[in-house]
C-alpha cells in the first residue's frame, strides 16, 4: 500500500536574534556564524509560547489548509526533546488546545503518543504511523505526526549559536499528493552514547560538541550502508560499475543542527561511497592529496579525536574535497535547497530534517525544476544514539501543494530582538501575560500552576484571535 506524506504545515515563532548582533556580543566574527556555521536568524519564543502550543498552531494550520475533520484523523503523535511534562504526553496538550476549536472531545478517538529519541523521534514517528496504515488498523482515517522543539542552549556556550524553535505538523495517509515512502529499506543503527542529553531538572543539554558531531557522521553511515543492503536486495535501486547509491537518490534530506553540518554530513557520505569507485583516483588529483587514515583506523571514536594529526589533516583534505567539481555538483543538485529555511530558522531538533524537506520542494519548485517521480534519501539523526535512514519517491500531484509553499509568507511578519530583549527572554524573566508580541489567531500558554499540591503543573492554553 502506497502511504507517505500528504502535506506538511509548519510554525515558527516571530521573534528572532540576528546573527551579526549575537556575533557581536558574542565577541564572535560574523563570518563565522553566516558562512562558517550557515546561521543568519534564530527563531526564539515569547514569553507565552512553549513546544506544545507551536504543535497545535502547526496542526490547526494543516487540518484547516486541508478542511480536515476530527473524524478523519486516527492518530496523532508528537514527537520532542523538549518535554513539559514526565507523564502526560504532549499530544493530550495539543488535542486538549484543538477542542477549544472543534469542539469537546472531538479528537477522543486520536489515540497517540509523545515519542522522544533526540532528534530522530520523529522519523520513528513517521514510521510507526506509516505501518499502522499499511497495516490497515487505520479505517481510512490519516495521521498526523508533528516535530516540535526549542532548541536552548547555555549562555555563553558553544551551543549558544546553534538555537531555534519551530513546528512541522504532516499529514501521513495512503496514496498522499507529496511523497511515498520506499517500502521494506528502512534502516536504523542504534547505541547507547553520552553525546548530548538533558538530564532531569535541567532547560539545556549537556553537549560533546566534537565527539557527538563525529558520532552523527557514523551512525548515519552505518544506517546508510544498512538502507544500500536492503535496497539492493529488494531491487529498489540496481547499480551499474562505477556507481554508488548516492547517484541513484536524487536529492538529500539529512539532520541539520546547524546549515553546515548538512555539507559536512553530505561530504562524510560521499566519501564513503566513492572512494572504491574508479572516480575515486579524478577526485584525488582534484583534491591535490590522499586522503589521510587515523593511526588506529578501528579505534573508538575518542582515539581518532585524540589523533590530533589525522584531525588535522583529515580537515584539511574535507575543505579539499568540498570544493572539488564532483562534491559541488552533488551538493548543488541534491541538496543546497533543503538547507535555506535552516540558515533563517536555526535548530528545530525533531523538526530540523522535516524543516529541511519542506525548504528542498519549495526552492527546488521556484527552479522551475520538475520533481515528479524523483527519489529522496532521509538521513535523520538524534543523540543517545540512534540513526535511521529511509527514501521516498515525489508524486505526479505534488504541484498541488508545492505550488502554494512561500516560507516568508508562512512564518510571517517577524521581530528581531536586541541582546538585551534576548538574554531576558532566555533566562526566563519576561511575565507570561507581558509577552513581547500581541498574538493573532494562535494558540498561547496563559498559566501555569494551580492554587493546590494537586494542579501545581497545570497547563492552561488558549486561543487568541
Amino acid at each position: 500500500m502506497p502511504v507517505g506524506i500528504d502535506d506538511m504545515a509548519i510554525y515558527v515563532p516571530k521573534l528572532y536574534i540576528d546573527s551579526k548582533d549575537f556575533a557581536i556580543a558574542r565577541g564572535i566574527d560574523p563570518h563565522k556564524l553566516e558562512f562558517g556555521i550557515g546561521i543568519y536568524k534564530m527563531a526564539m519564543v515569547d514569553t507565552n509560547q512553549d513546544p506544545a502550543c507551536m504543535a497545535a498552531n502547526a496542526c490547526l494550520k494543516l487540518m484547516q489548509k486541508n478542511d480536515l475533520k476530527p473524524q478523519d484523523i486516527g492518530r496523532m503523535y508528537v514527537a520532542t526533546e523538549s518535554a513539559l511534562d514526565e507523564s502526560k504526553a504532549m499530544n493530550s496538550f495539543v488535542i486538549g488546545m484543538l477542542e477549544q476549536i472543534y469542539g469537546d472531545g472531538s479528537f477522543e478517538h486520536a489515540g497517540g503518543i509523545e515519542c522522544k529519541f533526540a532528534c530522530v523521534s520523529g522519523s520513528y514517528a513517521l514510521y510507526d504511523n506509516a505501518n499502522w496504515i499499511r497495516a490497515e488498523e487505520n479505517n481510512d482515517r490519516a495521521a498526523i505526526v508533528i516535530v516540535s522543539d526549542i532548541a536552548k542552549y547555555d549562555l555563553g556556550s558553544a551551543g549558544e549559536y546553534t538555537q531555534g524553535a519551530g513546528a512541522i505538523a504532516m499529514l501521513v495517509k495512503e496514496n498522499p499528493r507529496l511523497v511515498i515512502f520506499d517500502p521494506k529499506v528502512t534502516s536504523t543503527i542504534i547505541k547507547n552514547e553520552y553525546d548530548f542529553y538533558r538530564p532531569f531538572g535541567r532547560e539545556t543539554p549537556l553537549v560533546n560538541g566534537n565527539y557527538s558531531n563525529y558520532l552523527y557522521l557514523i551512525q548515519v553511515k552505518k544506517a546508510f550502508d544498512s538502507y544500500r543492503e536492503k535496497a539492493i536486495k529488494t531491487k529498489l535501486i540496481q547499480l551499474q560499475e562505477d556507481e554508488s547509491i548516492t547517484d541513484k537518490i536524487d536529492y538529500i534530506s539529512v539532520h541539520l543542527p546547524y546549515r553546515k553540518m548538512g555539507e559536512k554530513a553530505l561530504a562524510y557520505l560521499l566519501r564513503h561511497e566513492w572512494r572504491c569507485l574508479p572516480r575515486w583516483k579524478q577526485i584525488i588529483e582534484e583534491v591535490g592529496m590522499d586522503e589521510p587514515t587515523p593511526k588506529d583506523p578501528r579505534g573508538t571514536i575518542e582515539s581518532i579525536l585524540a589523533d590530533k594529526d589525522f584531525m588535522k589533516a583529515d580537515e584539511t583534505f574535507r575543505k579539499a574535497f568540498m570544493r572539488t567539481s564532483f562534491f559541488k555538483q552533488v551538493f548543488e543538485q541534491k541538496m543546497a535547497s533543503s538547507l535555506e529555511a535552516s540558515a533563517i530558522i536555526g535548530n528545530l531538533y525533531t523538526g530540523s530534517m522535516y524543516m529541511g524537506l519542506r525548504s528542498l520542494l519549495e526552492f527546488e519548485y521556484k527552479k522551475n525544476i520538475d520533481l515528479e517521480n524523483k527519489r529522496i534519501g532521509f538521513g535523520s539523526y538524534g543523540s543517545g544514539s540512534s540513526a535511521m535512514v529511509f527514501s521516498g519517491v515525489i508524486q505526479s500531484t505534488y504541484k498541488e501543494i508545492v505550488k502554494d509553499m512561500n516560507l516568508e509568507r508562512e512564518i510571517g511578519e517577524r521581530s528581531k530582538l536586541d541582546m538585551q530583549e534576548y538574554i531576558r527572554l532566555h533566562s526566563n524573566e519576561g511575565k507570561m501575560n507581558e509577552p513581547i508580541l500581541n498574538s493573532n489567531n494562535e494558540f498561547v500558554l496563559v498559566k501555569i500552576g494551580g492554587n493546590t499540591d494537586y494542579n501545581a503543573g497545570l497547563r492552561e492554553y488558549v486561543f487568541s484571535n
